[in-house]
Parts: C-alpha cells; structure tokens; sequence
C-alpha cells in the first residue's frame, strides 16, 4: 500500500495549488527567516567553492594541460572582473547565445580538450562527487560581485532567444499544467519557508537574480541557476532539461533581463 500511495503523494506535493500557495508566512516569521538567513551566511560554506573554483580555473588540466585564463567571456580573454554581470549574450565564436555556463564548457572543450559529453553528466554536485563546473561557475560570478545585471540585448540572436525565453517562463505544459508563471506570478506564494519572487516585482526579480549562484543548505552544494531550471523542470513533472541546452539559456537571458539592476552577491545561501 505504501509502494502504490507514494507515486500520488510524490504528484501531490507538485501540483501547483500544494506546493506553491500557502498562507503567507507572518511579519515576525519572515523576520525570523531573514536572521537566520543572515546568521549562516556569516560563515557561508559557499566561500570554499568559490577558493575551489579559482584553483580550477587558473590551474592547467585536461588533455592539453592549459588553463582557462584565455577564456573569453565577453570582455577578452581572461577578464573576469564584470562578465558575468553582461551574460548571457552572444558569442560569435560559438555562433550562439551562451549564459556563464555554457561559455565555461566551450572553453573547457575548446582549450582544455575536456569531453563535452562527461562534463555534461558530471555538470551537477551529488552525495558521492563535488562538480568542477559549479565551482568554476561560482568563482567566476563572484568576480562581478556589486555590480549590476546588465545584459545587452543588442545582437538578433540575443533579441530572438529572449523571446524564446519569455515564451517558455509563461508556457504551461506537463501533466501539471504547469508554467514558471504558475509560482512565480503573484505575492507572497513560498515552498516551505523559501519565498518565490513574483516576475512582476522588479524588487523581489533583482534580489533573486543577483543572488545565484548560491548554496543550498539542504544540499550541501552550491548551484547555480541551470540547476535550479533543472529542478524546476523536475517539479513540474517535465522531461529532464538538458544542462547549458538553448532552453535553459533562453530562461536566463529572460530572467536576467527582468532583474536589471539587481546587484550581484554571490555566494548567496538558500534553503
């Protein structure tokens, strides 16, 4: 009986109206959450992946036993200082939109001689392996740290994919019925005890996107934001998104958009 309960329990907790429309949590429970929030970031774990990813990504490895100080990111080769902040955009080089990602596994394939289709499989932390790209991911995107998101939108390319973007954020699909709009449009909905940011507060979009990539305490790991679209994915009950995949930029590029401005601080730390 257990075995045949927990496949519509498991359909339960996703369904939209479960998990994403609580009561709102009272003022002095958000407070509360907002010390704690501060006290664990006083001695955030999320620093240690960031001292990991400049080891990475200064050392020489792969096959060609280089580093990836001749990455370009947008600003030439080997500037990190504010490339994140302009990502995604367009590269053409690459022939295509890449968000901080994307860019880091060509120039891991490119100049390292990395397989592509190993730091795909590996592009995600588990219980058993730290990912090299989570660390790299962070690192680099704490180099942007106080400064401001601000993605061109200049190229056709860019124009196009952010339509794309906007296109899939409001699309529901899946045998949910569900879209990123579903949770992420209206105030005060959370999961838990973590608040979802409402597309249509500009506040609350810059917050967020200027927070990741950030730790999970409740995973032990940084992510980064192809992460958490593959979660989401998950939680809709969608087919698995492919990692650095056209879609996940797409939602980037439309979210970064939407939380111009927003400061950069990562490592952040989330639930």
């Amino acid at each position: 009986m257990r075995v045949l309960l927990l496949p519509i329990l498991l359909a339960c907790l996703g369904a939209g109206p479960v998990l994403a429309q609580p009561a709102p949590v009272p003022e002095e429970g958000a407070d509360s959450i907002a010390e704690y929030r501060r006290m664990l970031r006083e001695g955030n774990p999320g620093e240690l992946w960031v001292a990991r990813g400049q080891q990475l990504f200064h050392a020489p490895r792969g096959p060609n036993a280089v580093s990836l100080e001749a990455c370009d990111l947008g600003l030439g080769a080997g500037v990190l200082d504010g490339a994140y902040a302009a990502l995604p955009r367009y590269f053409e080089d690459a022939g295509r939109v890449q968000d901080l990602e994307s860019r880091l596994v060509h120039c891991i394939v490119n100049l390292q001689g990395f397989d592509r289709a190993q730091l795909l499989q590996d592009a995600f932390s588990t219980g058993e392996r730290e990912s090299d790209m989570e660390a790299l991911a962070v690192y680099v995107a704490s180099r942007s740290n106080g400064m401001p998101l601000a993605v061109q939108l200049e190229h056709p390319r860019e124009l196009e994919l952010y339509r794309i973007g906007e296109a899939l954020f409001h699309r529901r699909s899946g045998p949910l019925d569900m879209s990123c709009a579903t949770c992420h449009s209206r105030e005060s909905r959370r999961i838990r005890l973590q608040t979802l940011m409402n597309i249509s507060n500009p506040v609350q979009v810059r917050e967020v996107m200027g927070s990741w990539p950030t730790y999970r305490v409740s995973q032990g790991t940084v992510r980064t934001l192809q992460h958490r679209l593959w979660d989401c994915h998950w939680q809709m009950r969608l087919p698995d998104v492919e990692y650095v995949s056209d879609a996940t930029v797409a939602l980037i590029l439309y979210l970064t958009e939407q939380g111009r401005g927003g400061v950069i601080d990562v490592p952040s730390i989330r639930r």
